[in-house]
């Protein structure tokens, strides 16, 4: 019997069984493709994201599969700004706030990472009945103790335990083209969305060497007039990109949408990335929003697993995530608004009212943290996220590992902390770590927060702050109270 069996080998599937594995979890994974898809899908990630990916053991290679993307532009048809998004260096998390990459490339970083865990991946199985146990779950011939569906949008784990789907109504067809240049070329801004009622265009970046347009179907053409190879070289024409100096990778017409499972999780059996959610690409938020469920399911699944929790913990995956996507597919329904506007005069009106409220360079809308779950209720800093300082120039968690983290500043000392609560600590991997030497992410921080003691989440989520040792001492204390009695074995 495996410990869990996950239906999908995307990025989320395939993250989702390295952050298991390496928690020593027996994996296998179920995938009903015979062969890895070729064809570039996901194009950006975020500087939290990037540090999850990094979780996952490969975030040297992924610095040299990806590329920053410093500015993220709205203008209209005359070349007006509407919006302006942007940061140049590494964020909060250790990571540029932006960066570009291709799917396929990424994919086989996780893949190898995966293998060399021991992940059992089986390829070409299309699963087609689910049973639940008291005590496992059997899925065509698999026994595990539980089952995750990263499975995507047509998700068949979902359909076959019956999650109804809150459909928002956001439809509008686009045409993708992925292109590889045969020569390096500087675009500037490196992403750029074109409101242009004629032709609302995208022009983003695909990862080094490559780029992504997206061109919206006008009301006057079918489907099948925009979807043509033909076509694809006439609209990528006015950018100076012709075969003569590019490759086209892939060409294809989507249907961008909004829609949320209701509920994550029935008895032993999860959902997660687009199986839970499906968002407009806008916000650069779909893939980002699936690895994030991987990195909170991950260690809630190793506790109850180990016996160090009940069941119950697991429920807190969708509270904790249901908010956040939601806002992530708002967030990105409300960008979409922006440019899908065919209509001269209505996107007149938005130029008019967007051009004068612009003001330089904003940071990108940040997505909410947890307002409940397993944190300190009564923390007012509990639910937001701990940056990632440098140790010595290594990121910190590079140096100290993954997992709870109970993060020292200002001198507190890890012997001054409890000896039965460090003891515990450690029975769930945590690790009492000192930040002595100056770093301007932690100093920040810690100034910011008027505190001295950070208790991080394995999802680098704070469960809690304190001002010293003995309330650091008793926020462990309140931890094991929080997983021991409310979430009792």
């Amino acid at each position: 019997m495996f410990d869990v069996a996950i239906v999908g080998y995307g990025p989320v599937g395939n993250a989702l069984a390295i952050l298991l594995a390496q928690l020593g979890r027996s994996v296998v994974v179920l995938e009903r493709r015979l062969a890895p898809y070729p064809l570039p899908r996901a194009v950006h990630f975020d500087h939290e994201v990037g540090r999850i990916l990094q979780m996952c053991g490969i975030g040297r290679e992924l610095r040299r599969i990806s590329e920053p993307a410093d500015v993220y532009e709205w203008r209209n048809a005359e070349g007006t700004t509407l919006l302006r998004f942007g940061q140049a260096g590494d964020g909060p998390s250790g990571w540029p706030a932006s960066s570009m990459f291709n799917q396929p490339a990424l994919e086989r970083l996780l893949d190898a990472r995966a293998r060399a865990l021991g992940v059992e991946v089986r390829r070409g199985v299309e699963i087609t009945a689910l049973v639940q146990r008291d005590d496992h779950v059997e899925v065509d011939g698999i026994t595990a103790r539980y089952v995750v569906g990263c499975d995507g949008a047509n998700s068949t784990v979902r359909s076959l335990i019956g999650t109804p789907v809150t459909d928002l109504g956001f439809f509008y067809d686009w045409l993708i083209v992925d292109v590889v240049l045969h020569e390096p070329r500087r675009f500037d801004p490196i992403n750029l969305q074109i409101c242009d009622p004629a032709r609302p265009t995208t022009a983003v970046s695909g990862g080094p060497g490559r780029r992504r347009w997206e061109f919206m179907r006008l009301p006057h053409e079918s489907i099948e007039e925009l979807d043509d190879e033909g076509r694809a070289w006439e609209l990528l024409a006015p950018w100076d990109v012709h075969p003569g100096n590019a490759t086209l990778e892939r060409h294809a017409t989507y249907t961008f949408s909004a829609r949320y499972a209701e509920t994550w999780r029935t008895g032993r059996v999860l959902l997660a990335g687009d199986a839970a959610h499906l968002m407009p690409p806008f916000a650069g938020q779909g893939m980002c929003s699936g690895l994030r469920d991987a990195a909170n399911l991950a260690w809630k699944l190793d506790l109850v697993l180990r016996g160090l929790a009940g069941e119950g913990l697991l429920d807190s995956y969708v509270s904790e995530r249901l908010p956040s996507v939601q806002a992530a597919i708002g967030l990105s329904m409300e960008l979409g608004k922006v440019i899908c506007v065919p209509d001269p005069a209505e996107a007149a009106a938005r130029d008019a009212a967007m051009a004068a409220g612009v003001n330089g360079t904003a940071p990108a809308p940040g997505l909410p943290g947890i307002a409940a779950g397993l944190i300190a209720a009564t923390d007012p800093h509990a639910g937001s996220q701990l940056v990632q300082g440098s140790i010595q120039g290594r990121p910190f968690d590079e140096v100290h590992g993954n997992g709870w983290r109970l993060v020292l500043h200002d001198g507190v000392a890890p012997d001054e902390i409890g000896a039965a609560e460090r003891t515990w600590f450690e029975t769930i991997g945590g690790k009492v770590v000192a930040v002595d030497a100056p770093d301007r992410w932690f100093d920040r921080w810690f100034t910011e927060h008027h505190t001295s003691c950070a208790l991080m989440r394995p999802d680098f989520y704070v469960y809690g702050t304190a001002s010293d040792a003995a309330s650091a001492s008793a926020l462990l204390a309140d931890l094991r109270c929080h997983l021991t009695e409310e979430h009792r074995p």
